[in-house]
């Protein structure tokens, strides 16, 4: 390992395994030619009926596994265990400093040091749950939205949090296509203002006029006007110049490859997709002899998973860093997949042969690849 590297992990391991520094550190991506067993790796201070404890959830296809470990030499030997995988990126959070690792194609560390979080983490954990925007918030009384829509808006805002760094752009330009009625929209906006303390340019995107003048209305309503702002279009063409965040929750079926699409030509540095039902592919299966299509509740699950794994692959492919998992329990909806992608950080060759291995093997043509065939010819 070169010596910068060997440096790097050291002084991450300092941060990771003092618990009184440690708010949160995420660590996911793969090395050129390497990849980790595990995706990703989130850990955390909590507190539970033994004791403060270092909590690690790993994420893997399946689902997560948690332990909490005690602090001192159990801590010492998770972590540099951790550290000894070949995560491509780290991103660890201390109450005096944030710390992002990214590990080159060369085996280079490339190190940025920001603000910290300034307060220790709330290491609460055997307590009722928490949330970032509460279903009773005062907000709701003006958007409205059922209960299950905003614990569904409530677990977006958690993974867009874990997805953007410390250091936000000013302004921060965020798009949220096919907003309908952009619980999303004005759910982010309060968010990342109140809580980020960013400077948000917020623009829904809404095929319907009178979606656009209901929502207007609400902004206005909200003293935000000057701000969060919508228009309507289609989400391949409406008349949106760029964006930092690209936001999309429950797109109908080719309209998520839409919103990627868009984001892919902004070069957009965050992505976040739940796509909703998955038309196309099932109907490019349908008159396969497969014995795995020959059902048809069995052929809608499996084009349901491999138009995710297409959408996935190919945003690897352009150059984004992707993560699917699920982001809210199935219980408040079955759309509950996320794709959540940030700029660099990835082998672009070898998704490039995985995205193609994909269509070649089930002779599919996906929408969102042949509205981005020209970035990769």
């Amino acid at each position: 390992m070169p010596e910068p590297l060997a440096a790097a992990l050291a002084d991450l391991r300092t941060l990771l395994t003092d618990s009184d520094r440690l708010v949160r550190a995420v660590a996911a991506g793969r090395r050129r030619g390497v990849t980790p067993e595990v995706p990703r790796v989130e850990l955390r201070p909590v507190r539970i009926g033994a004791g403060p404890r270092l909590q690690i959830v790993e994420q893997d296809a399946a689902r997560p596994r948690t332990r909490n470990v005690a602090w001192g030499a159990d801590a010492e030997a998770a972590v540099a265990e951790l550290l000894a995988r070949p995560y491509g990126n780290w991103h660890v959070t201390g109450t005096d400093a944030t710390v992002q690792l990214r590990v080159t194609k060369r085996g280079e560390a490339q190190v940025h040091r920001s603000a910290g979080a300034g307060t220790p983490a709330d290491t609460e954990h055997d307590r009722a749950k928490s949330y970032l925007l509460p279903p009773d918030d005062e907000l709701y009384g003006v958007i409205g939205g059922n209960a299950a829509k905003r614990r569904q808006v409530d677990a977006f805002l958690r993974a867009l949090d874990a997805t953007l760094p410390a250091q936000l752009p000013e302004p921060l330009r965020v798009v949220d296509l096919g907003c309908g009625n952009a619980y999303l929209s004005f759910a982010a906006y309060r968010y990342l203002t109140d809580r980020r303390g960013a400077h948000v340019q917020l623009t829904g995107v809404d095929i319907r006029a009178d979606q656009r003048d209901r929502n207007t209305a609400l902004a206005d309503r909200l003293g935000w006007a000057d701000r969060v702002s919508f228009v309507a279009g289609t989400i391949a063409a409406a008349p949106v110049d760029g964006a930092d965040v690209v936001l999309a929750l429950h797109a109908c079926d080719t309209a998520t490859d839409d919103a990627l699409a868009r984001a892919v030509r902004w070069q957009a540095p965050y992505v976040l997709a739940a796509p909703c039902c998955h038309h196309e592919l099932s109907g490019q299966l349908r008159d396969r002899t497969d014995p795995l299509l020959r059902s048809a509740i069995l052929r809608e699950r499996f084009a349901d998973v491999l138009t995710d794994a297409v959408r996935a692959e190919l945003l690897r492919a352009l150059g984004w860093s992707v993560e699917v998992v699920e982001f809210v329990d199935s219980a408040h909806t079955p759309r509950n997949v996320l794709l959540r992608g940030t700029r660099g950080g990835v082998d672009t060759a070898a998704a490039r042969t995985g995205y193609q291995t994909l269509v070649d093997t089930w002779r599919v043509s996906p929408a969102l690849g042949r509205q981005l065939a020209d970035l990769l010819s």
